[in-house]
């Protein structure tokens, strides 16, 4: 299994990006797939998920609003859009997938597949 993520890049405060996660020897539209991220000297967290369902999702409370997940099924892709980035946005930005989960989860433990990582940064 790979998942290459890709998209990062040096943005201004207010700016945009598309992250993306292309997926190879697993199937995104089986599972709950989501994305991490991770800050300098923190902790990796939940930014976002989306269920097999394509319904439900999850995000994490500082980026409602900005960020939208979404899913192509046919190309086996997933897709963070992150709008309004701030200086907080920073870090390196991982997709993953589990190993049979199909329900939306912000935990690292309900994740087995992880991608490279890919490096946002945000200017003010």
């Amino acid at each position: 299994v790979q998942l290459q993520a890709s998209g990062g890049g040096l943005v201004q405060t207010g700016g945009s990006l598309r992250l993306s996660c292309a997926a190879s020897s697993i199937t995104l539209a089986y599972y709950g797939v989501g994305w991490f991220r991770q800050a300098p000297g923190k902790e990796r967290e939940g930014v976002s998920c989306i269920a097999r369902s394509g319904v439900s999702t999850y995000y994490l409370e500082s980026v409602k609003g900005r960020f939208t997940i979404s899913r192509d099924n046919a190309g086996n892709t997933l897709y963070l859009q992150m709008n309004s980035l701030i200086p907080e946005d920073t870090g390196v930005y991982y997709c993953a997938a589990p190993v049979r989960s199909i329900s939306c989860s912000g935990r690292e433990r309900d994740y087995y597949w992880w991608g490279q990582g890919t490096l946002v940064t945000v200017s003010s």
